[in-house]
């Protein structure tokens, strides 16, 4: 059910939820142990919740679902006995996430309408079509506009270049990074690629690089949301923050208190669903935003996040994909003849790239291939391996040195 609402204000917004939220707290409490366990350790009663008590639910994170998977696999606890999965992703961590919901379930179609794509689009999909969600969230999306799909992945530029003028594909999804490459790639072959509209999302999208891509694609508009959740903001014709769902509850909590706030300051993205068969209820997504301090031209009928602000403790995303210091630590602490590391994420020509920086102890000739290995086989990502003298005792094994002008 999706539930009009007239105004932008977050705290109006919020109460519209509280039927919802009371209902779906106790039909969850009742399918799911992990939830009802939850509920009770923080003193709620399922059985009277509105929105507003929520905030004495405290935040659950990423790390806080990991452990529960780690401690109940395979899923915490969560998942209701009678739930059937149609899917299970596996997002970095490793994290097991379970698609229950046939359709447009991470609910992805309304940001693709407002970026402008229709049923006589052909689509482009770069993101993953392997264990983590984002590809088939966005499969889904297209085909509940009935917009044609070409489930591309990441690679082989030259063949998604030449699908793109044989088909004549008219939009895109994925990164706009992966965009900007492709483009590049197109300029390489002599191919002019036809893409009409973008709809990116997955890491930041700086206006020397929105600028870059809106010279070629005539529409880009960004969108958020994370592997777990799915959609939770895109952006309108205004070009001016991210419209929330009609069908999720966002809300921006106090880093310290974690109460929802409702002015205009930053604090953590905090998400509520309504899937009672696996509850996705306060859960943190790590990320920094606030809500935009004015109605938006354009009418929408719910508030505006002013847009990603940073990040909410020591992990970074990068190409779309979170890295975390421990799992860093995971892949390079045991290899041989390793001293001392670090991993420094930069970016150059709009492109996230990777350094793996070693002090090496008594190291074999091939150490830095095989921690070249190493990274991408436990981190899915491409890295140069240098060594170096020394590093800092107490610095960090990740450094996000990252600018986005």
């Amino acid at each position: 059910m999706v539930v009009m609402r007239t105004s932008v204000d977050p705290a109006a917004y919020a109460a519209t939820f509280d039927d919802r939220i009371g209902e779906m707290v106790r039909e969850a409490a009742r399918r799911s142990p992990a939830f009802a366990a939850r509920l009770a350790e923080a003193g709620i009663d399922p059985s009277s919740v509105a929105t507003g008590d929520l905030d004495r639910l405290p935040i659950q994170s990423k790390d806080d679902v990991l452990a529960l998977q780690h401690a109940t696999p395979p899923f915490g606890g969560l998942l209701a006995d009678d739930a059937q999965p149609r899917r299970i992703f596996q997002s970095p961590g490793p994290l097991y996430e379970p698609e229950l919901t046939a359709g447009d379930g991470w609910r992805w179609a309304p940001a693709l309408s407002a970026a402008g794509f229709t049923a006589a689009d052909r689509v482009l999909i770069t993101f993953g079509f392997h264990l983590s969600p984002a590809g088939a969230m966005f499969e889904a999306a297209c085909a509940e506009i009935g917009a044609a799909v070409l489930p591309a992945g990441v690679g082989a530029k030259d063949l998604q270049v030449a699908a793109c003028r044989d088909l004549q594909i008219s939009a895109y999804i994925g990164t706009p990074s992966y965009l900007n490459a492709l483009l590049e790639a197109a300029d390489q072959e002599g191919v002019e690629l036809g893409i009409e509209r973008a709809f990116v999302t997955a890491e930041p999208l700086p206006p020397s690089l929105r600028d870059a891509l809106q010279a070629r694609v005539p529409v880009v508009r960004a969108g958020y949301g994370t592997a777990e959740t799915g959609h939770l903001g895109h952006e309108c014709d205004e070009v001016d923050g991210w419209h929330v769902p009609e069908d999720a509850l966002v809300q921006i909590c106090d880093i310290t208190t974690e109460v929802a706030r409702s002015d205009d300051g930053e604090g953590q993205l905090v998400v509520t669903l309504f899937e009672t068969g696996y509850p996705i209820v306060r859960f943190g997504t790590g990320d920094l935003s606030a809500w935009h301090d004015r109605p938006c031209p354009c009418g929408a009928a719910t508030p505006r996040l002013r847009g990603w602000m940073g990040r909410v403790g020591d992990a970074v995303k990068v190409r779309g994909m979170f890295l975390h210091p421990r799992q860093v630590s995971q892949v390079l602490a045991g290899i041989e003849g390793v001293a001392a590391y670090r991993v420094v994420v930069e970016r150059a020509d709009h492109r996230d790239q990777l350094r793996v920086e070693l002090v090496a102890g008594d190291a074999p000739a091939d150490l830095t291939d095989r921690v070249a290995t190493a990274v991408q086989d436990g981190l899915r990502f491409r890295a140069e391996v240098r060594l170096v003298d020394a590093l800092p005792d107490d610095g960090p094994v990740l450094v996000d040195a990252r600018t986005w002008d």
